[in-house]
């Protein structure tokens, strides 16, 4: 019965409020408020303090109840202004893998001089997050998702609420995106990479630093080349730092759905993850052939997330040549 009047109450909200489209700002209409446990408990105190007080003509108990009550008001209002004006301006998410948590991530702006203290975000099932949104400033709140299986993961709707402060009330707003998350097929898979289409022309040895590209610094370890550190940054003061490289040639490979012959789909997906990973770790070029879409060779991290945003989205969306 509960649930049932969960999800009337959901879609009636939904109704009212229709889809969000940030940012939004959070006026009256799109805030709720209702006494928590402790302040139903703390009216009943009230209720049966003033049932006493009258009884006995005791004016100091009378005084004490009107005075508790004045500040449950209070603390009313300050719950409900605490959300009230607060602007949600962002909302993004970090990609993930099947199996590991994902990120979402919230911005919210606070354009008054009063700081919005102790502000709690859920919806997906999951542990609610909390921040303060300073004064005159912003927030970013994260909210960690699980990601049981590969494809998009739809953010339908996510709460905002606030109980600040003492607890006696709570304030909450619901926000109705269209938000998906991209989820990743779990790598595994124990079958070799396929074979290299061949070196390129000019292509050089890993080994060979002078025919290589130079990529970034890192710290100097045992067993590194003198000839690999930038001595120059060192003679400015600069930590003892080695040059590392990347192939301007190398092999070059293409990963073919249809050539893992005996996997189901979903562990096909896996196998050509995790053959991904392994070659973006090493430098090499590599391509991807899905049934409806082709991915030409190409390096780098951009290249990366490409294809495996397209093994995400496998048989989720009309067919496509990337």
């Amino acid at each position: 019965m509960r649930a049932f009047m969960q999800r009337r109450m959901a879609a009636w909200i939904r109704r009212r409020q229709g889809t969000d489209q940030l940012p939004i700002s959070l006026h009256r209409r799109r805030l709720y408020i209702l006494p928590t446990r402790t302040g139903i408990a703390f009216g009943a105190l009230l209720l049966l303090m003033l049932i006493a007080g009258l009884n006995y003509a005791n004016s100091m108990a009378l005084l004490v109840t009107f005075l508790l009550a004045a500040l449950g008001l209070v603390a009313m209002h300050g719950c409900h202004r605490n959300l009230l004006g607060l602007n949600v301006t962002e909302l993004s998410s970090q990609d993930s893998f099947a199996g590991r948590q994902a990120t979402l991530q919230l911005r919210l702006t606070n354009t008054t001089a009063q700081p919005r203290v102790a502000l709690e975000l859920d919806g997906t099932g999951v542990a609610p997050t909390m921040c303060t949104a300073p004064a005159n400033g912003e927030a970013l709140m994260t909210l960690q998702l699980a990601t049981p299986r590969r494809g998009l993961m739809p953010v339908e709707r996510l709460r905002l609420a606030s109980s600040w402060p003492f607890g006696l009330f709570r304030a909450w707003t619901w926000m109705h995106v269209t938000h998906d998350v991209i989820v990743y097929p779990h790598p595994e898979g124990h079958r070799p990479l396929p074979q290299c289409a061949g070196e390129r022309s000019g292509g050089a040895p890993r080994e060979s630093a002078e025919a290589d590209e130079w990529a970034t610094l890192r710290a100097f370890r045992d067993g590194d080349s003198p000839r690999q550190v930038a001595w120059k940054a060192y003679a400015r003061g600069a930590p003892l730092l080695v040059k590392e490289y990347t192939a301007s040639g190398g092999s070059e490979r293409l990963f073919d759905f249809a050539a893992l012959a005996g996997l189901d789909t979903e562990q096909r997906l896996s196998q050509l993850a995790r053959w991904i990973l392994l070659c973006a770790a090493d430098g090499e070029r590599f391509g991807l052939q899905l049934p409806h879409s082709f991915i030409d060779l190409d390096q780098g991290q951009v290249h990366r997330q490409r294809c495996l945003r397209a093994l995400a989205r496998f048989g989720s969306e009309a067919p496509a040549r990337a």
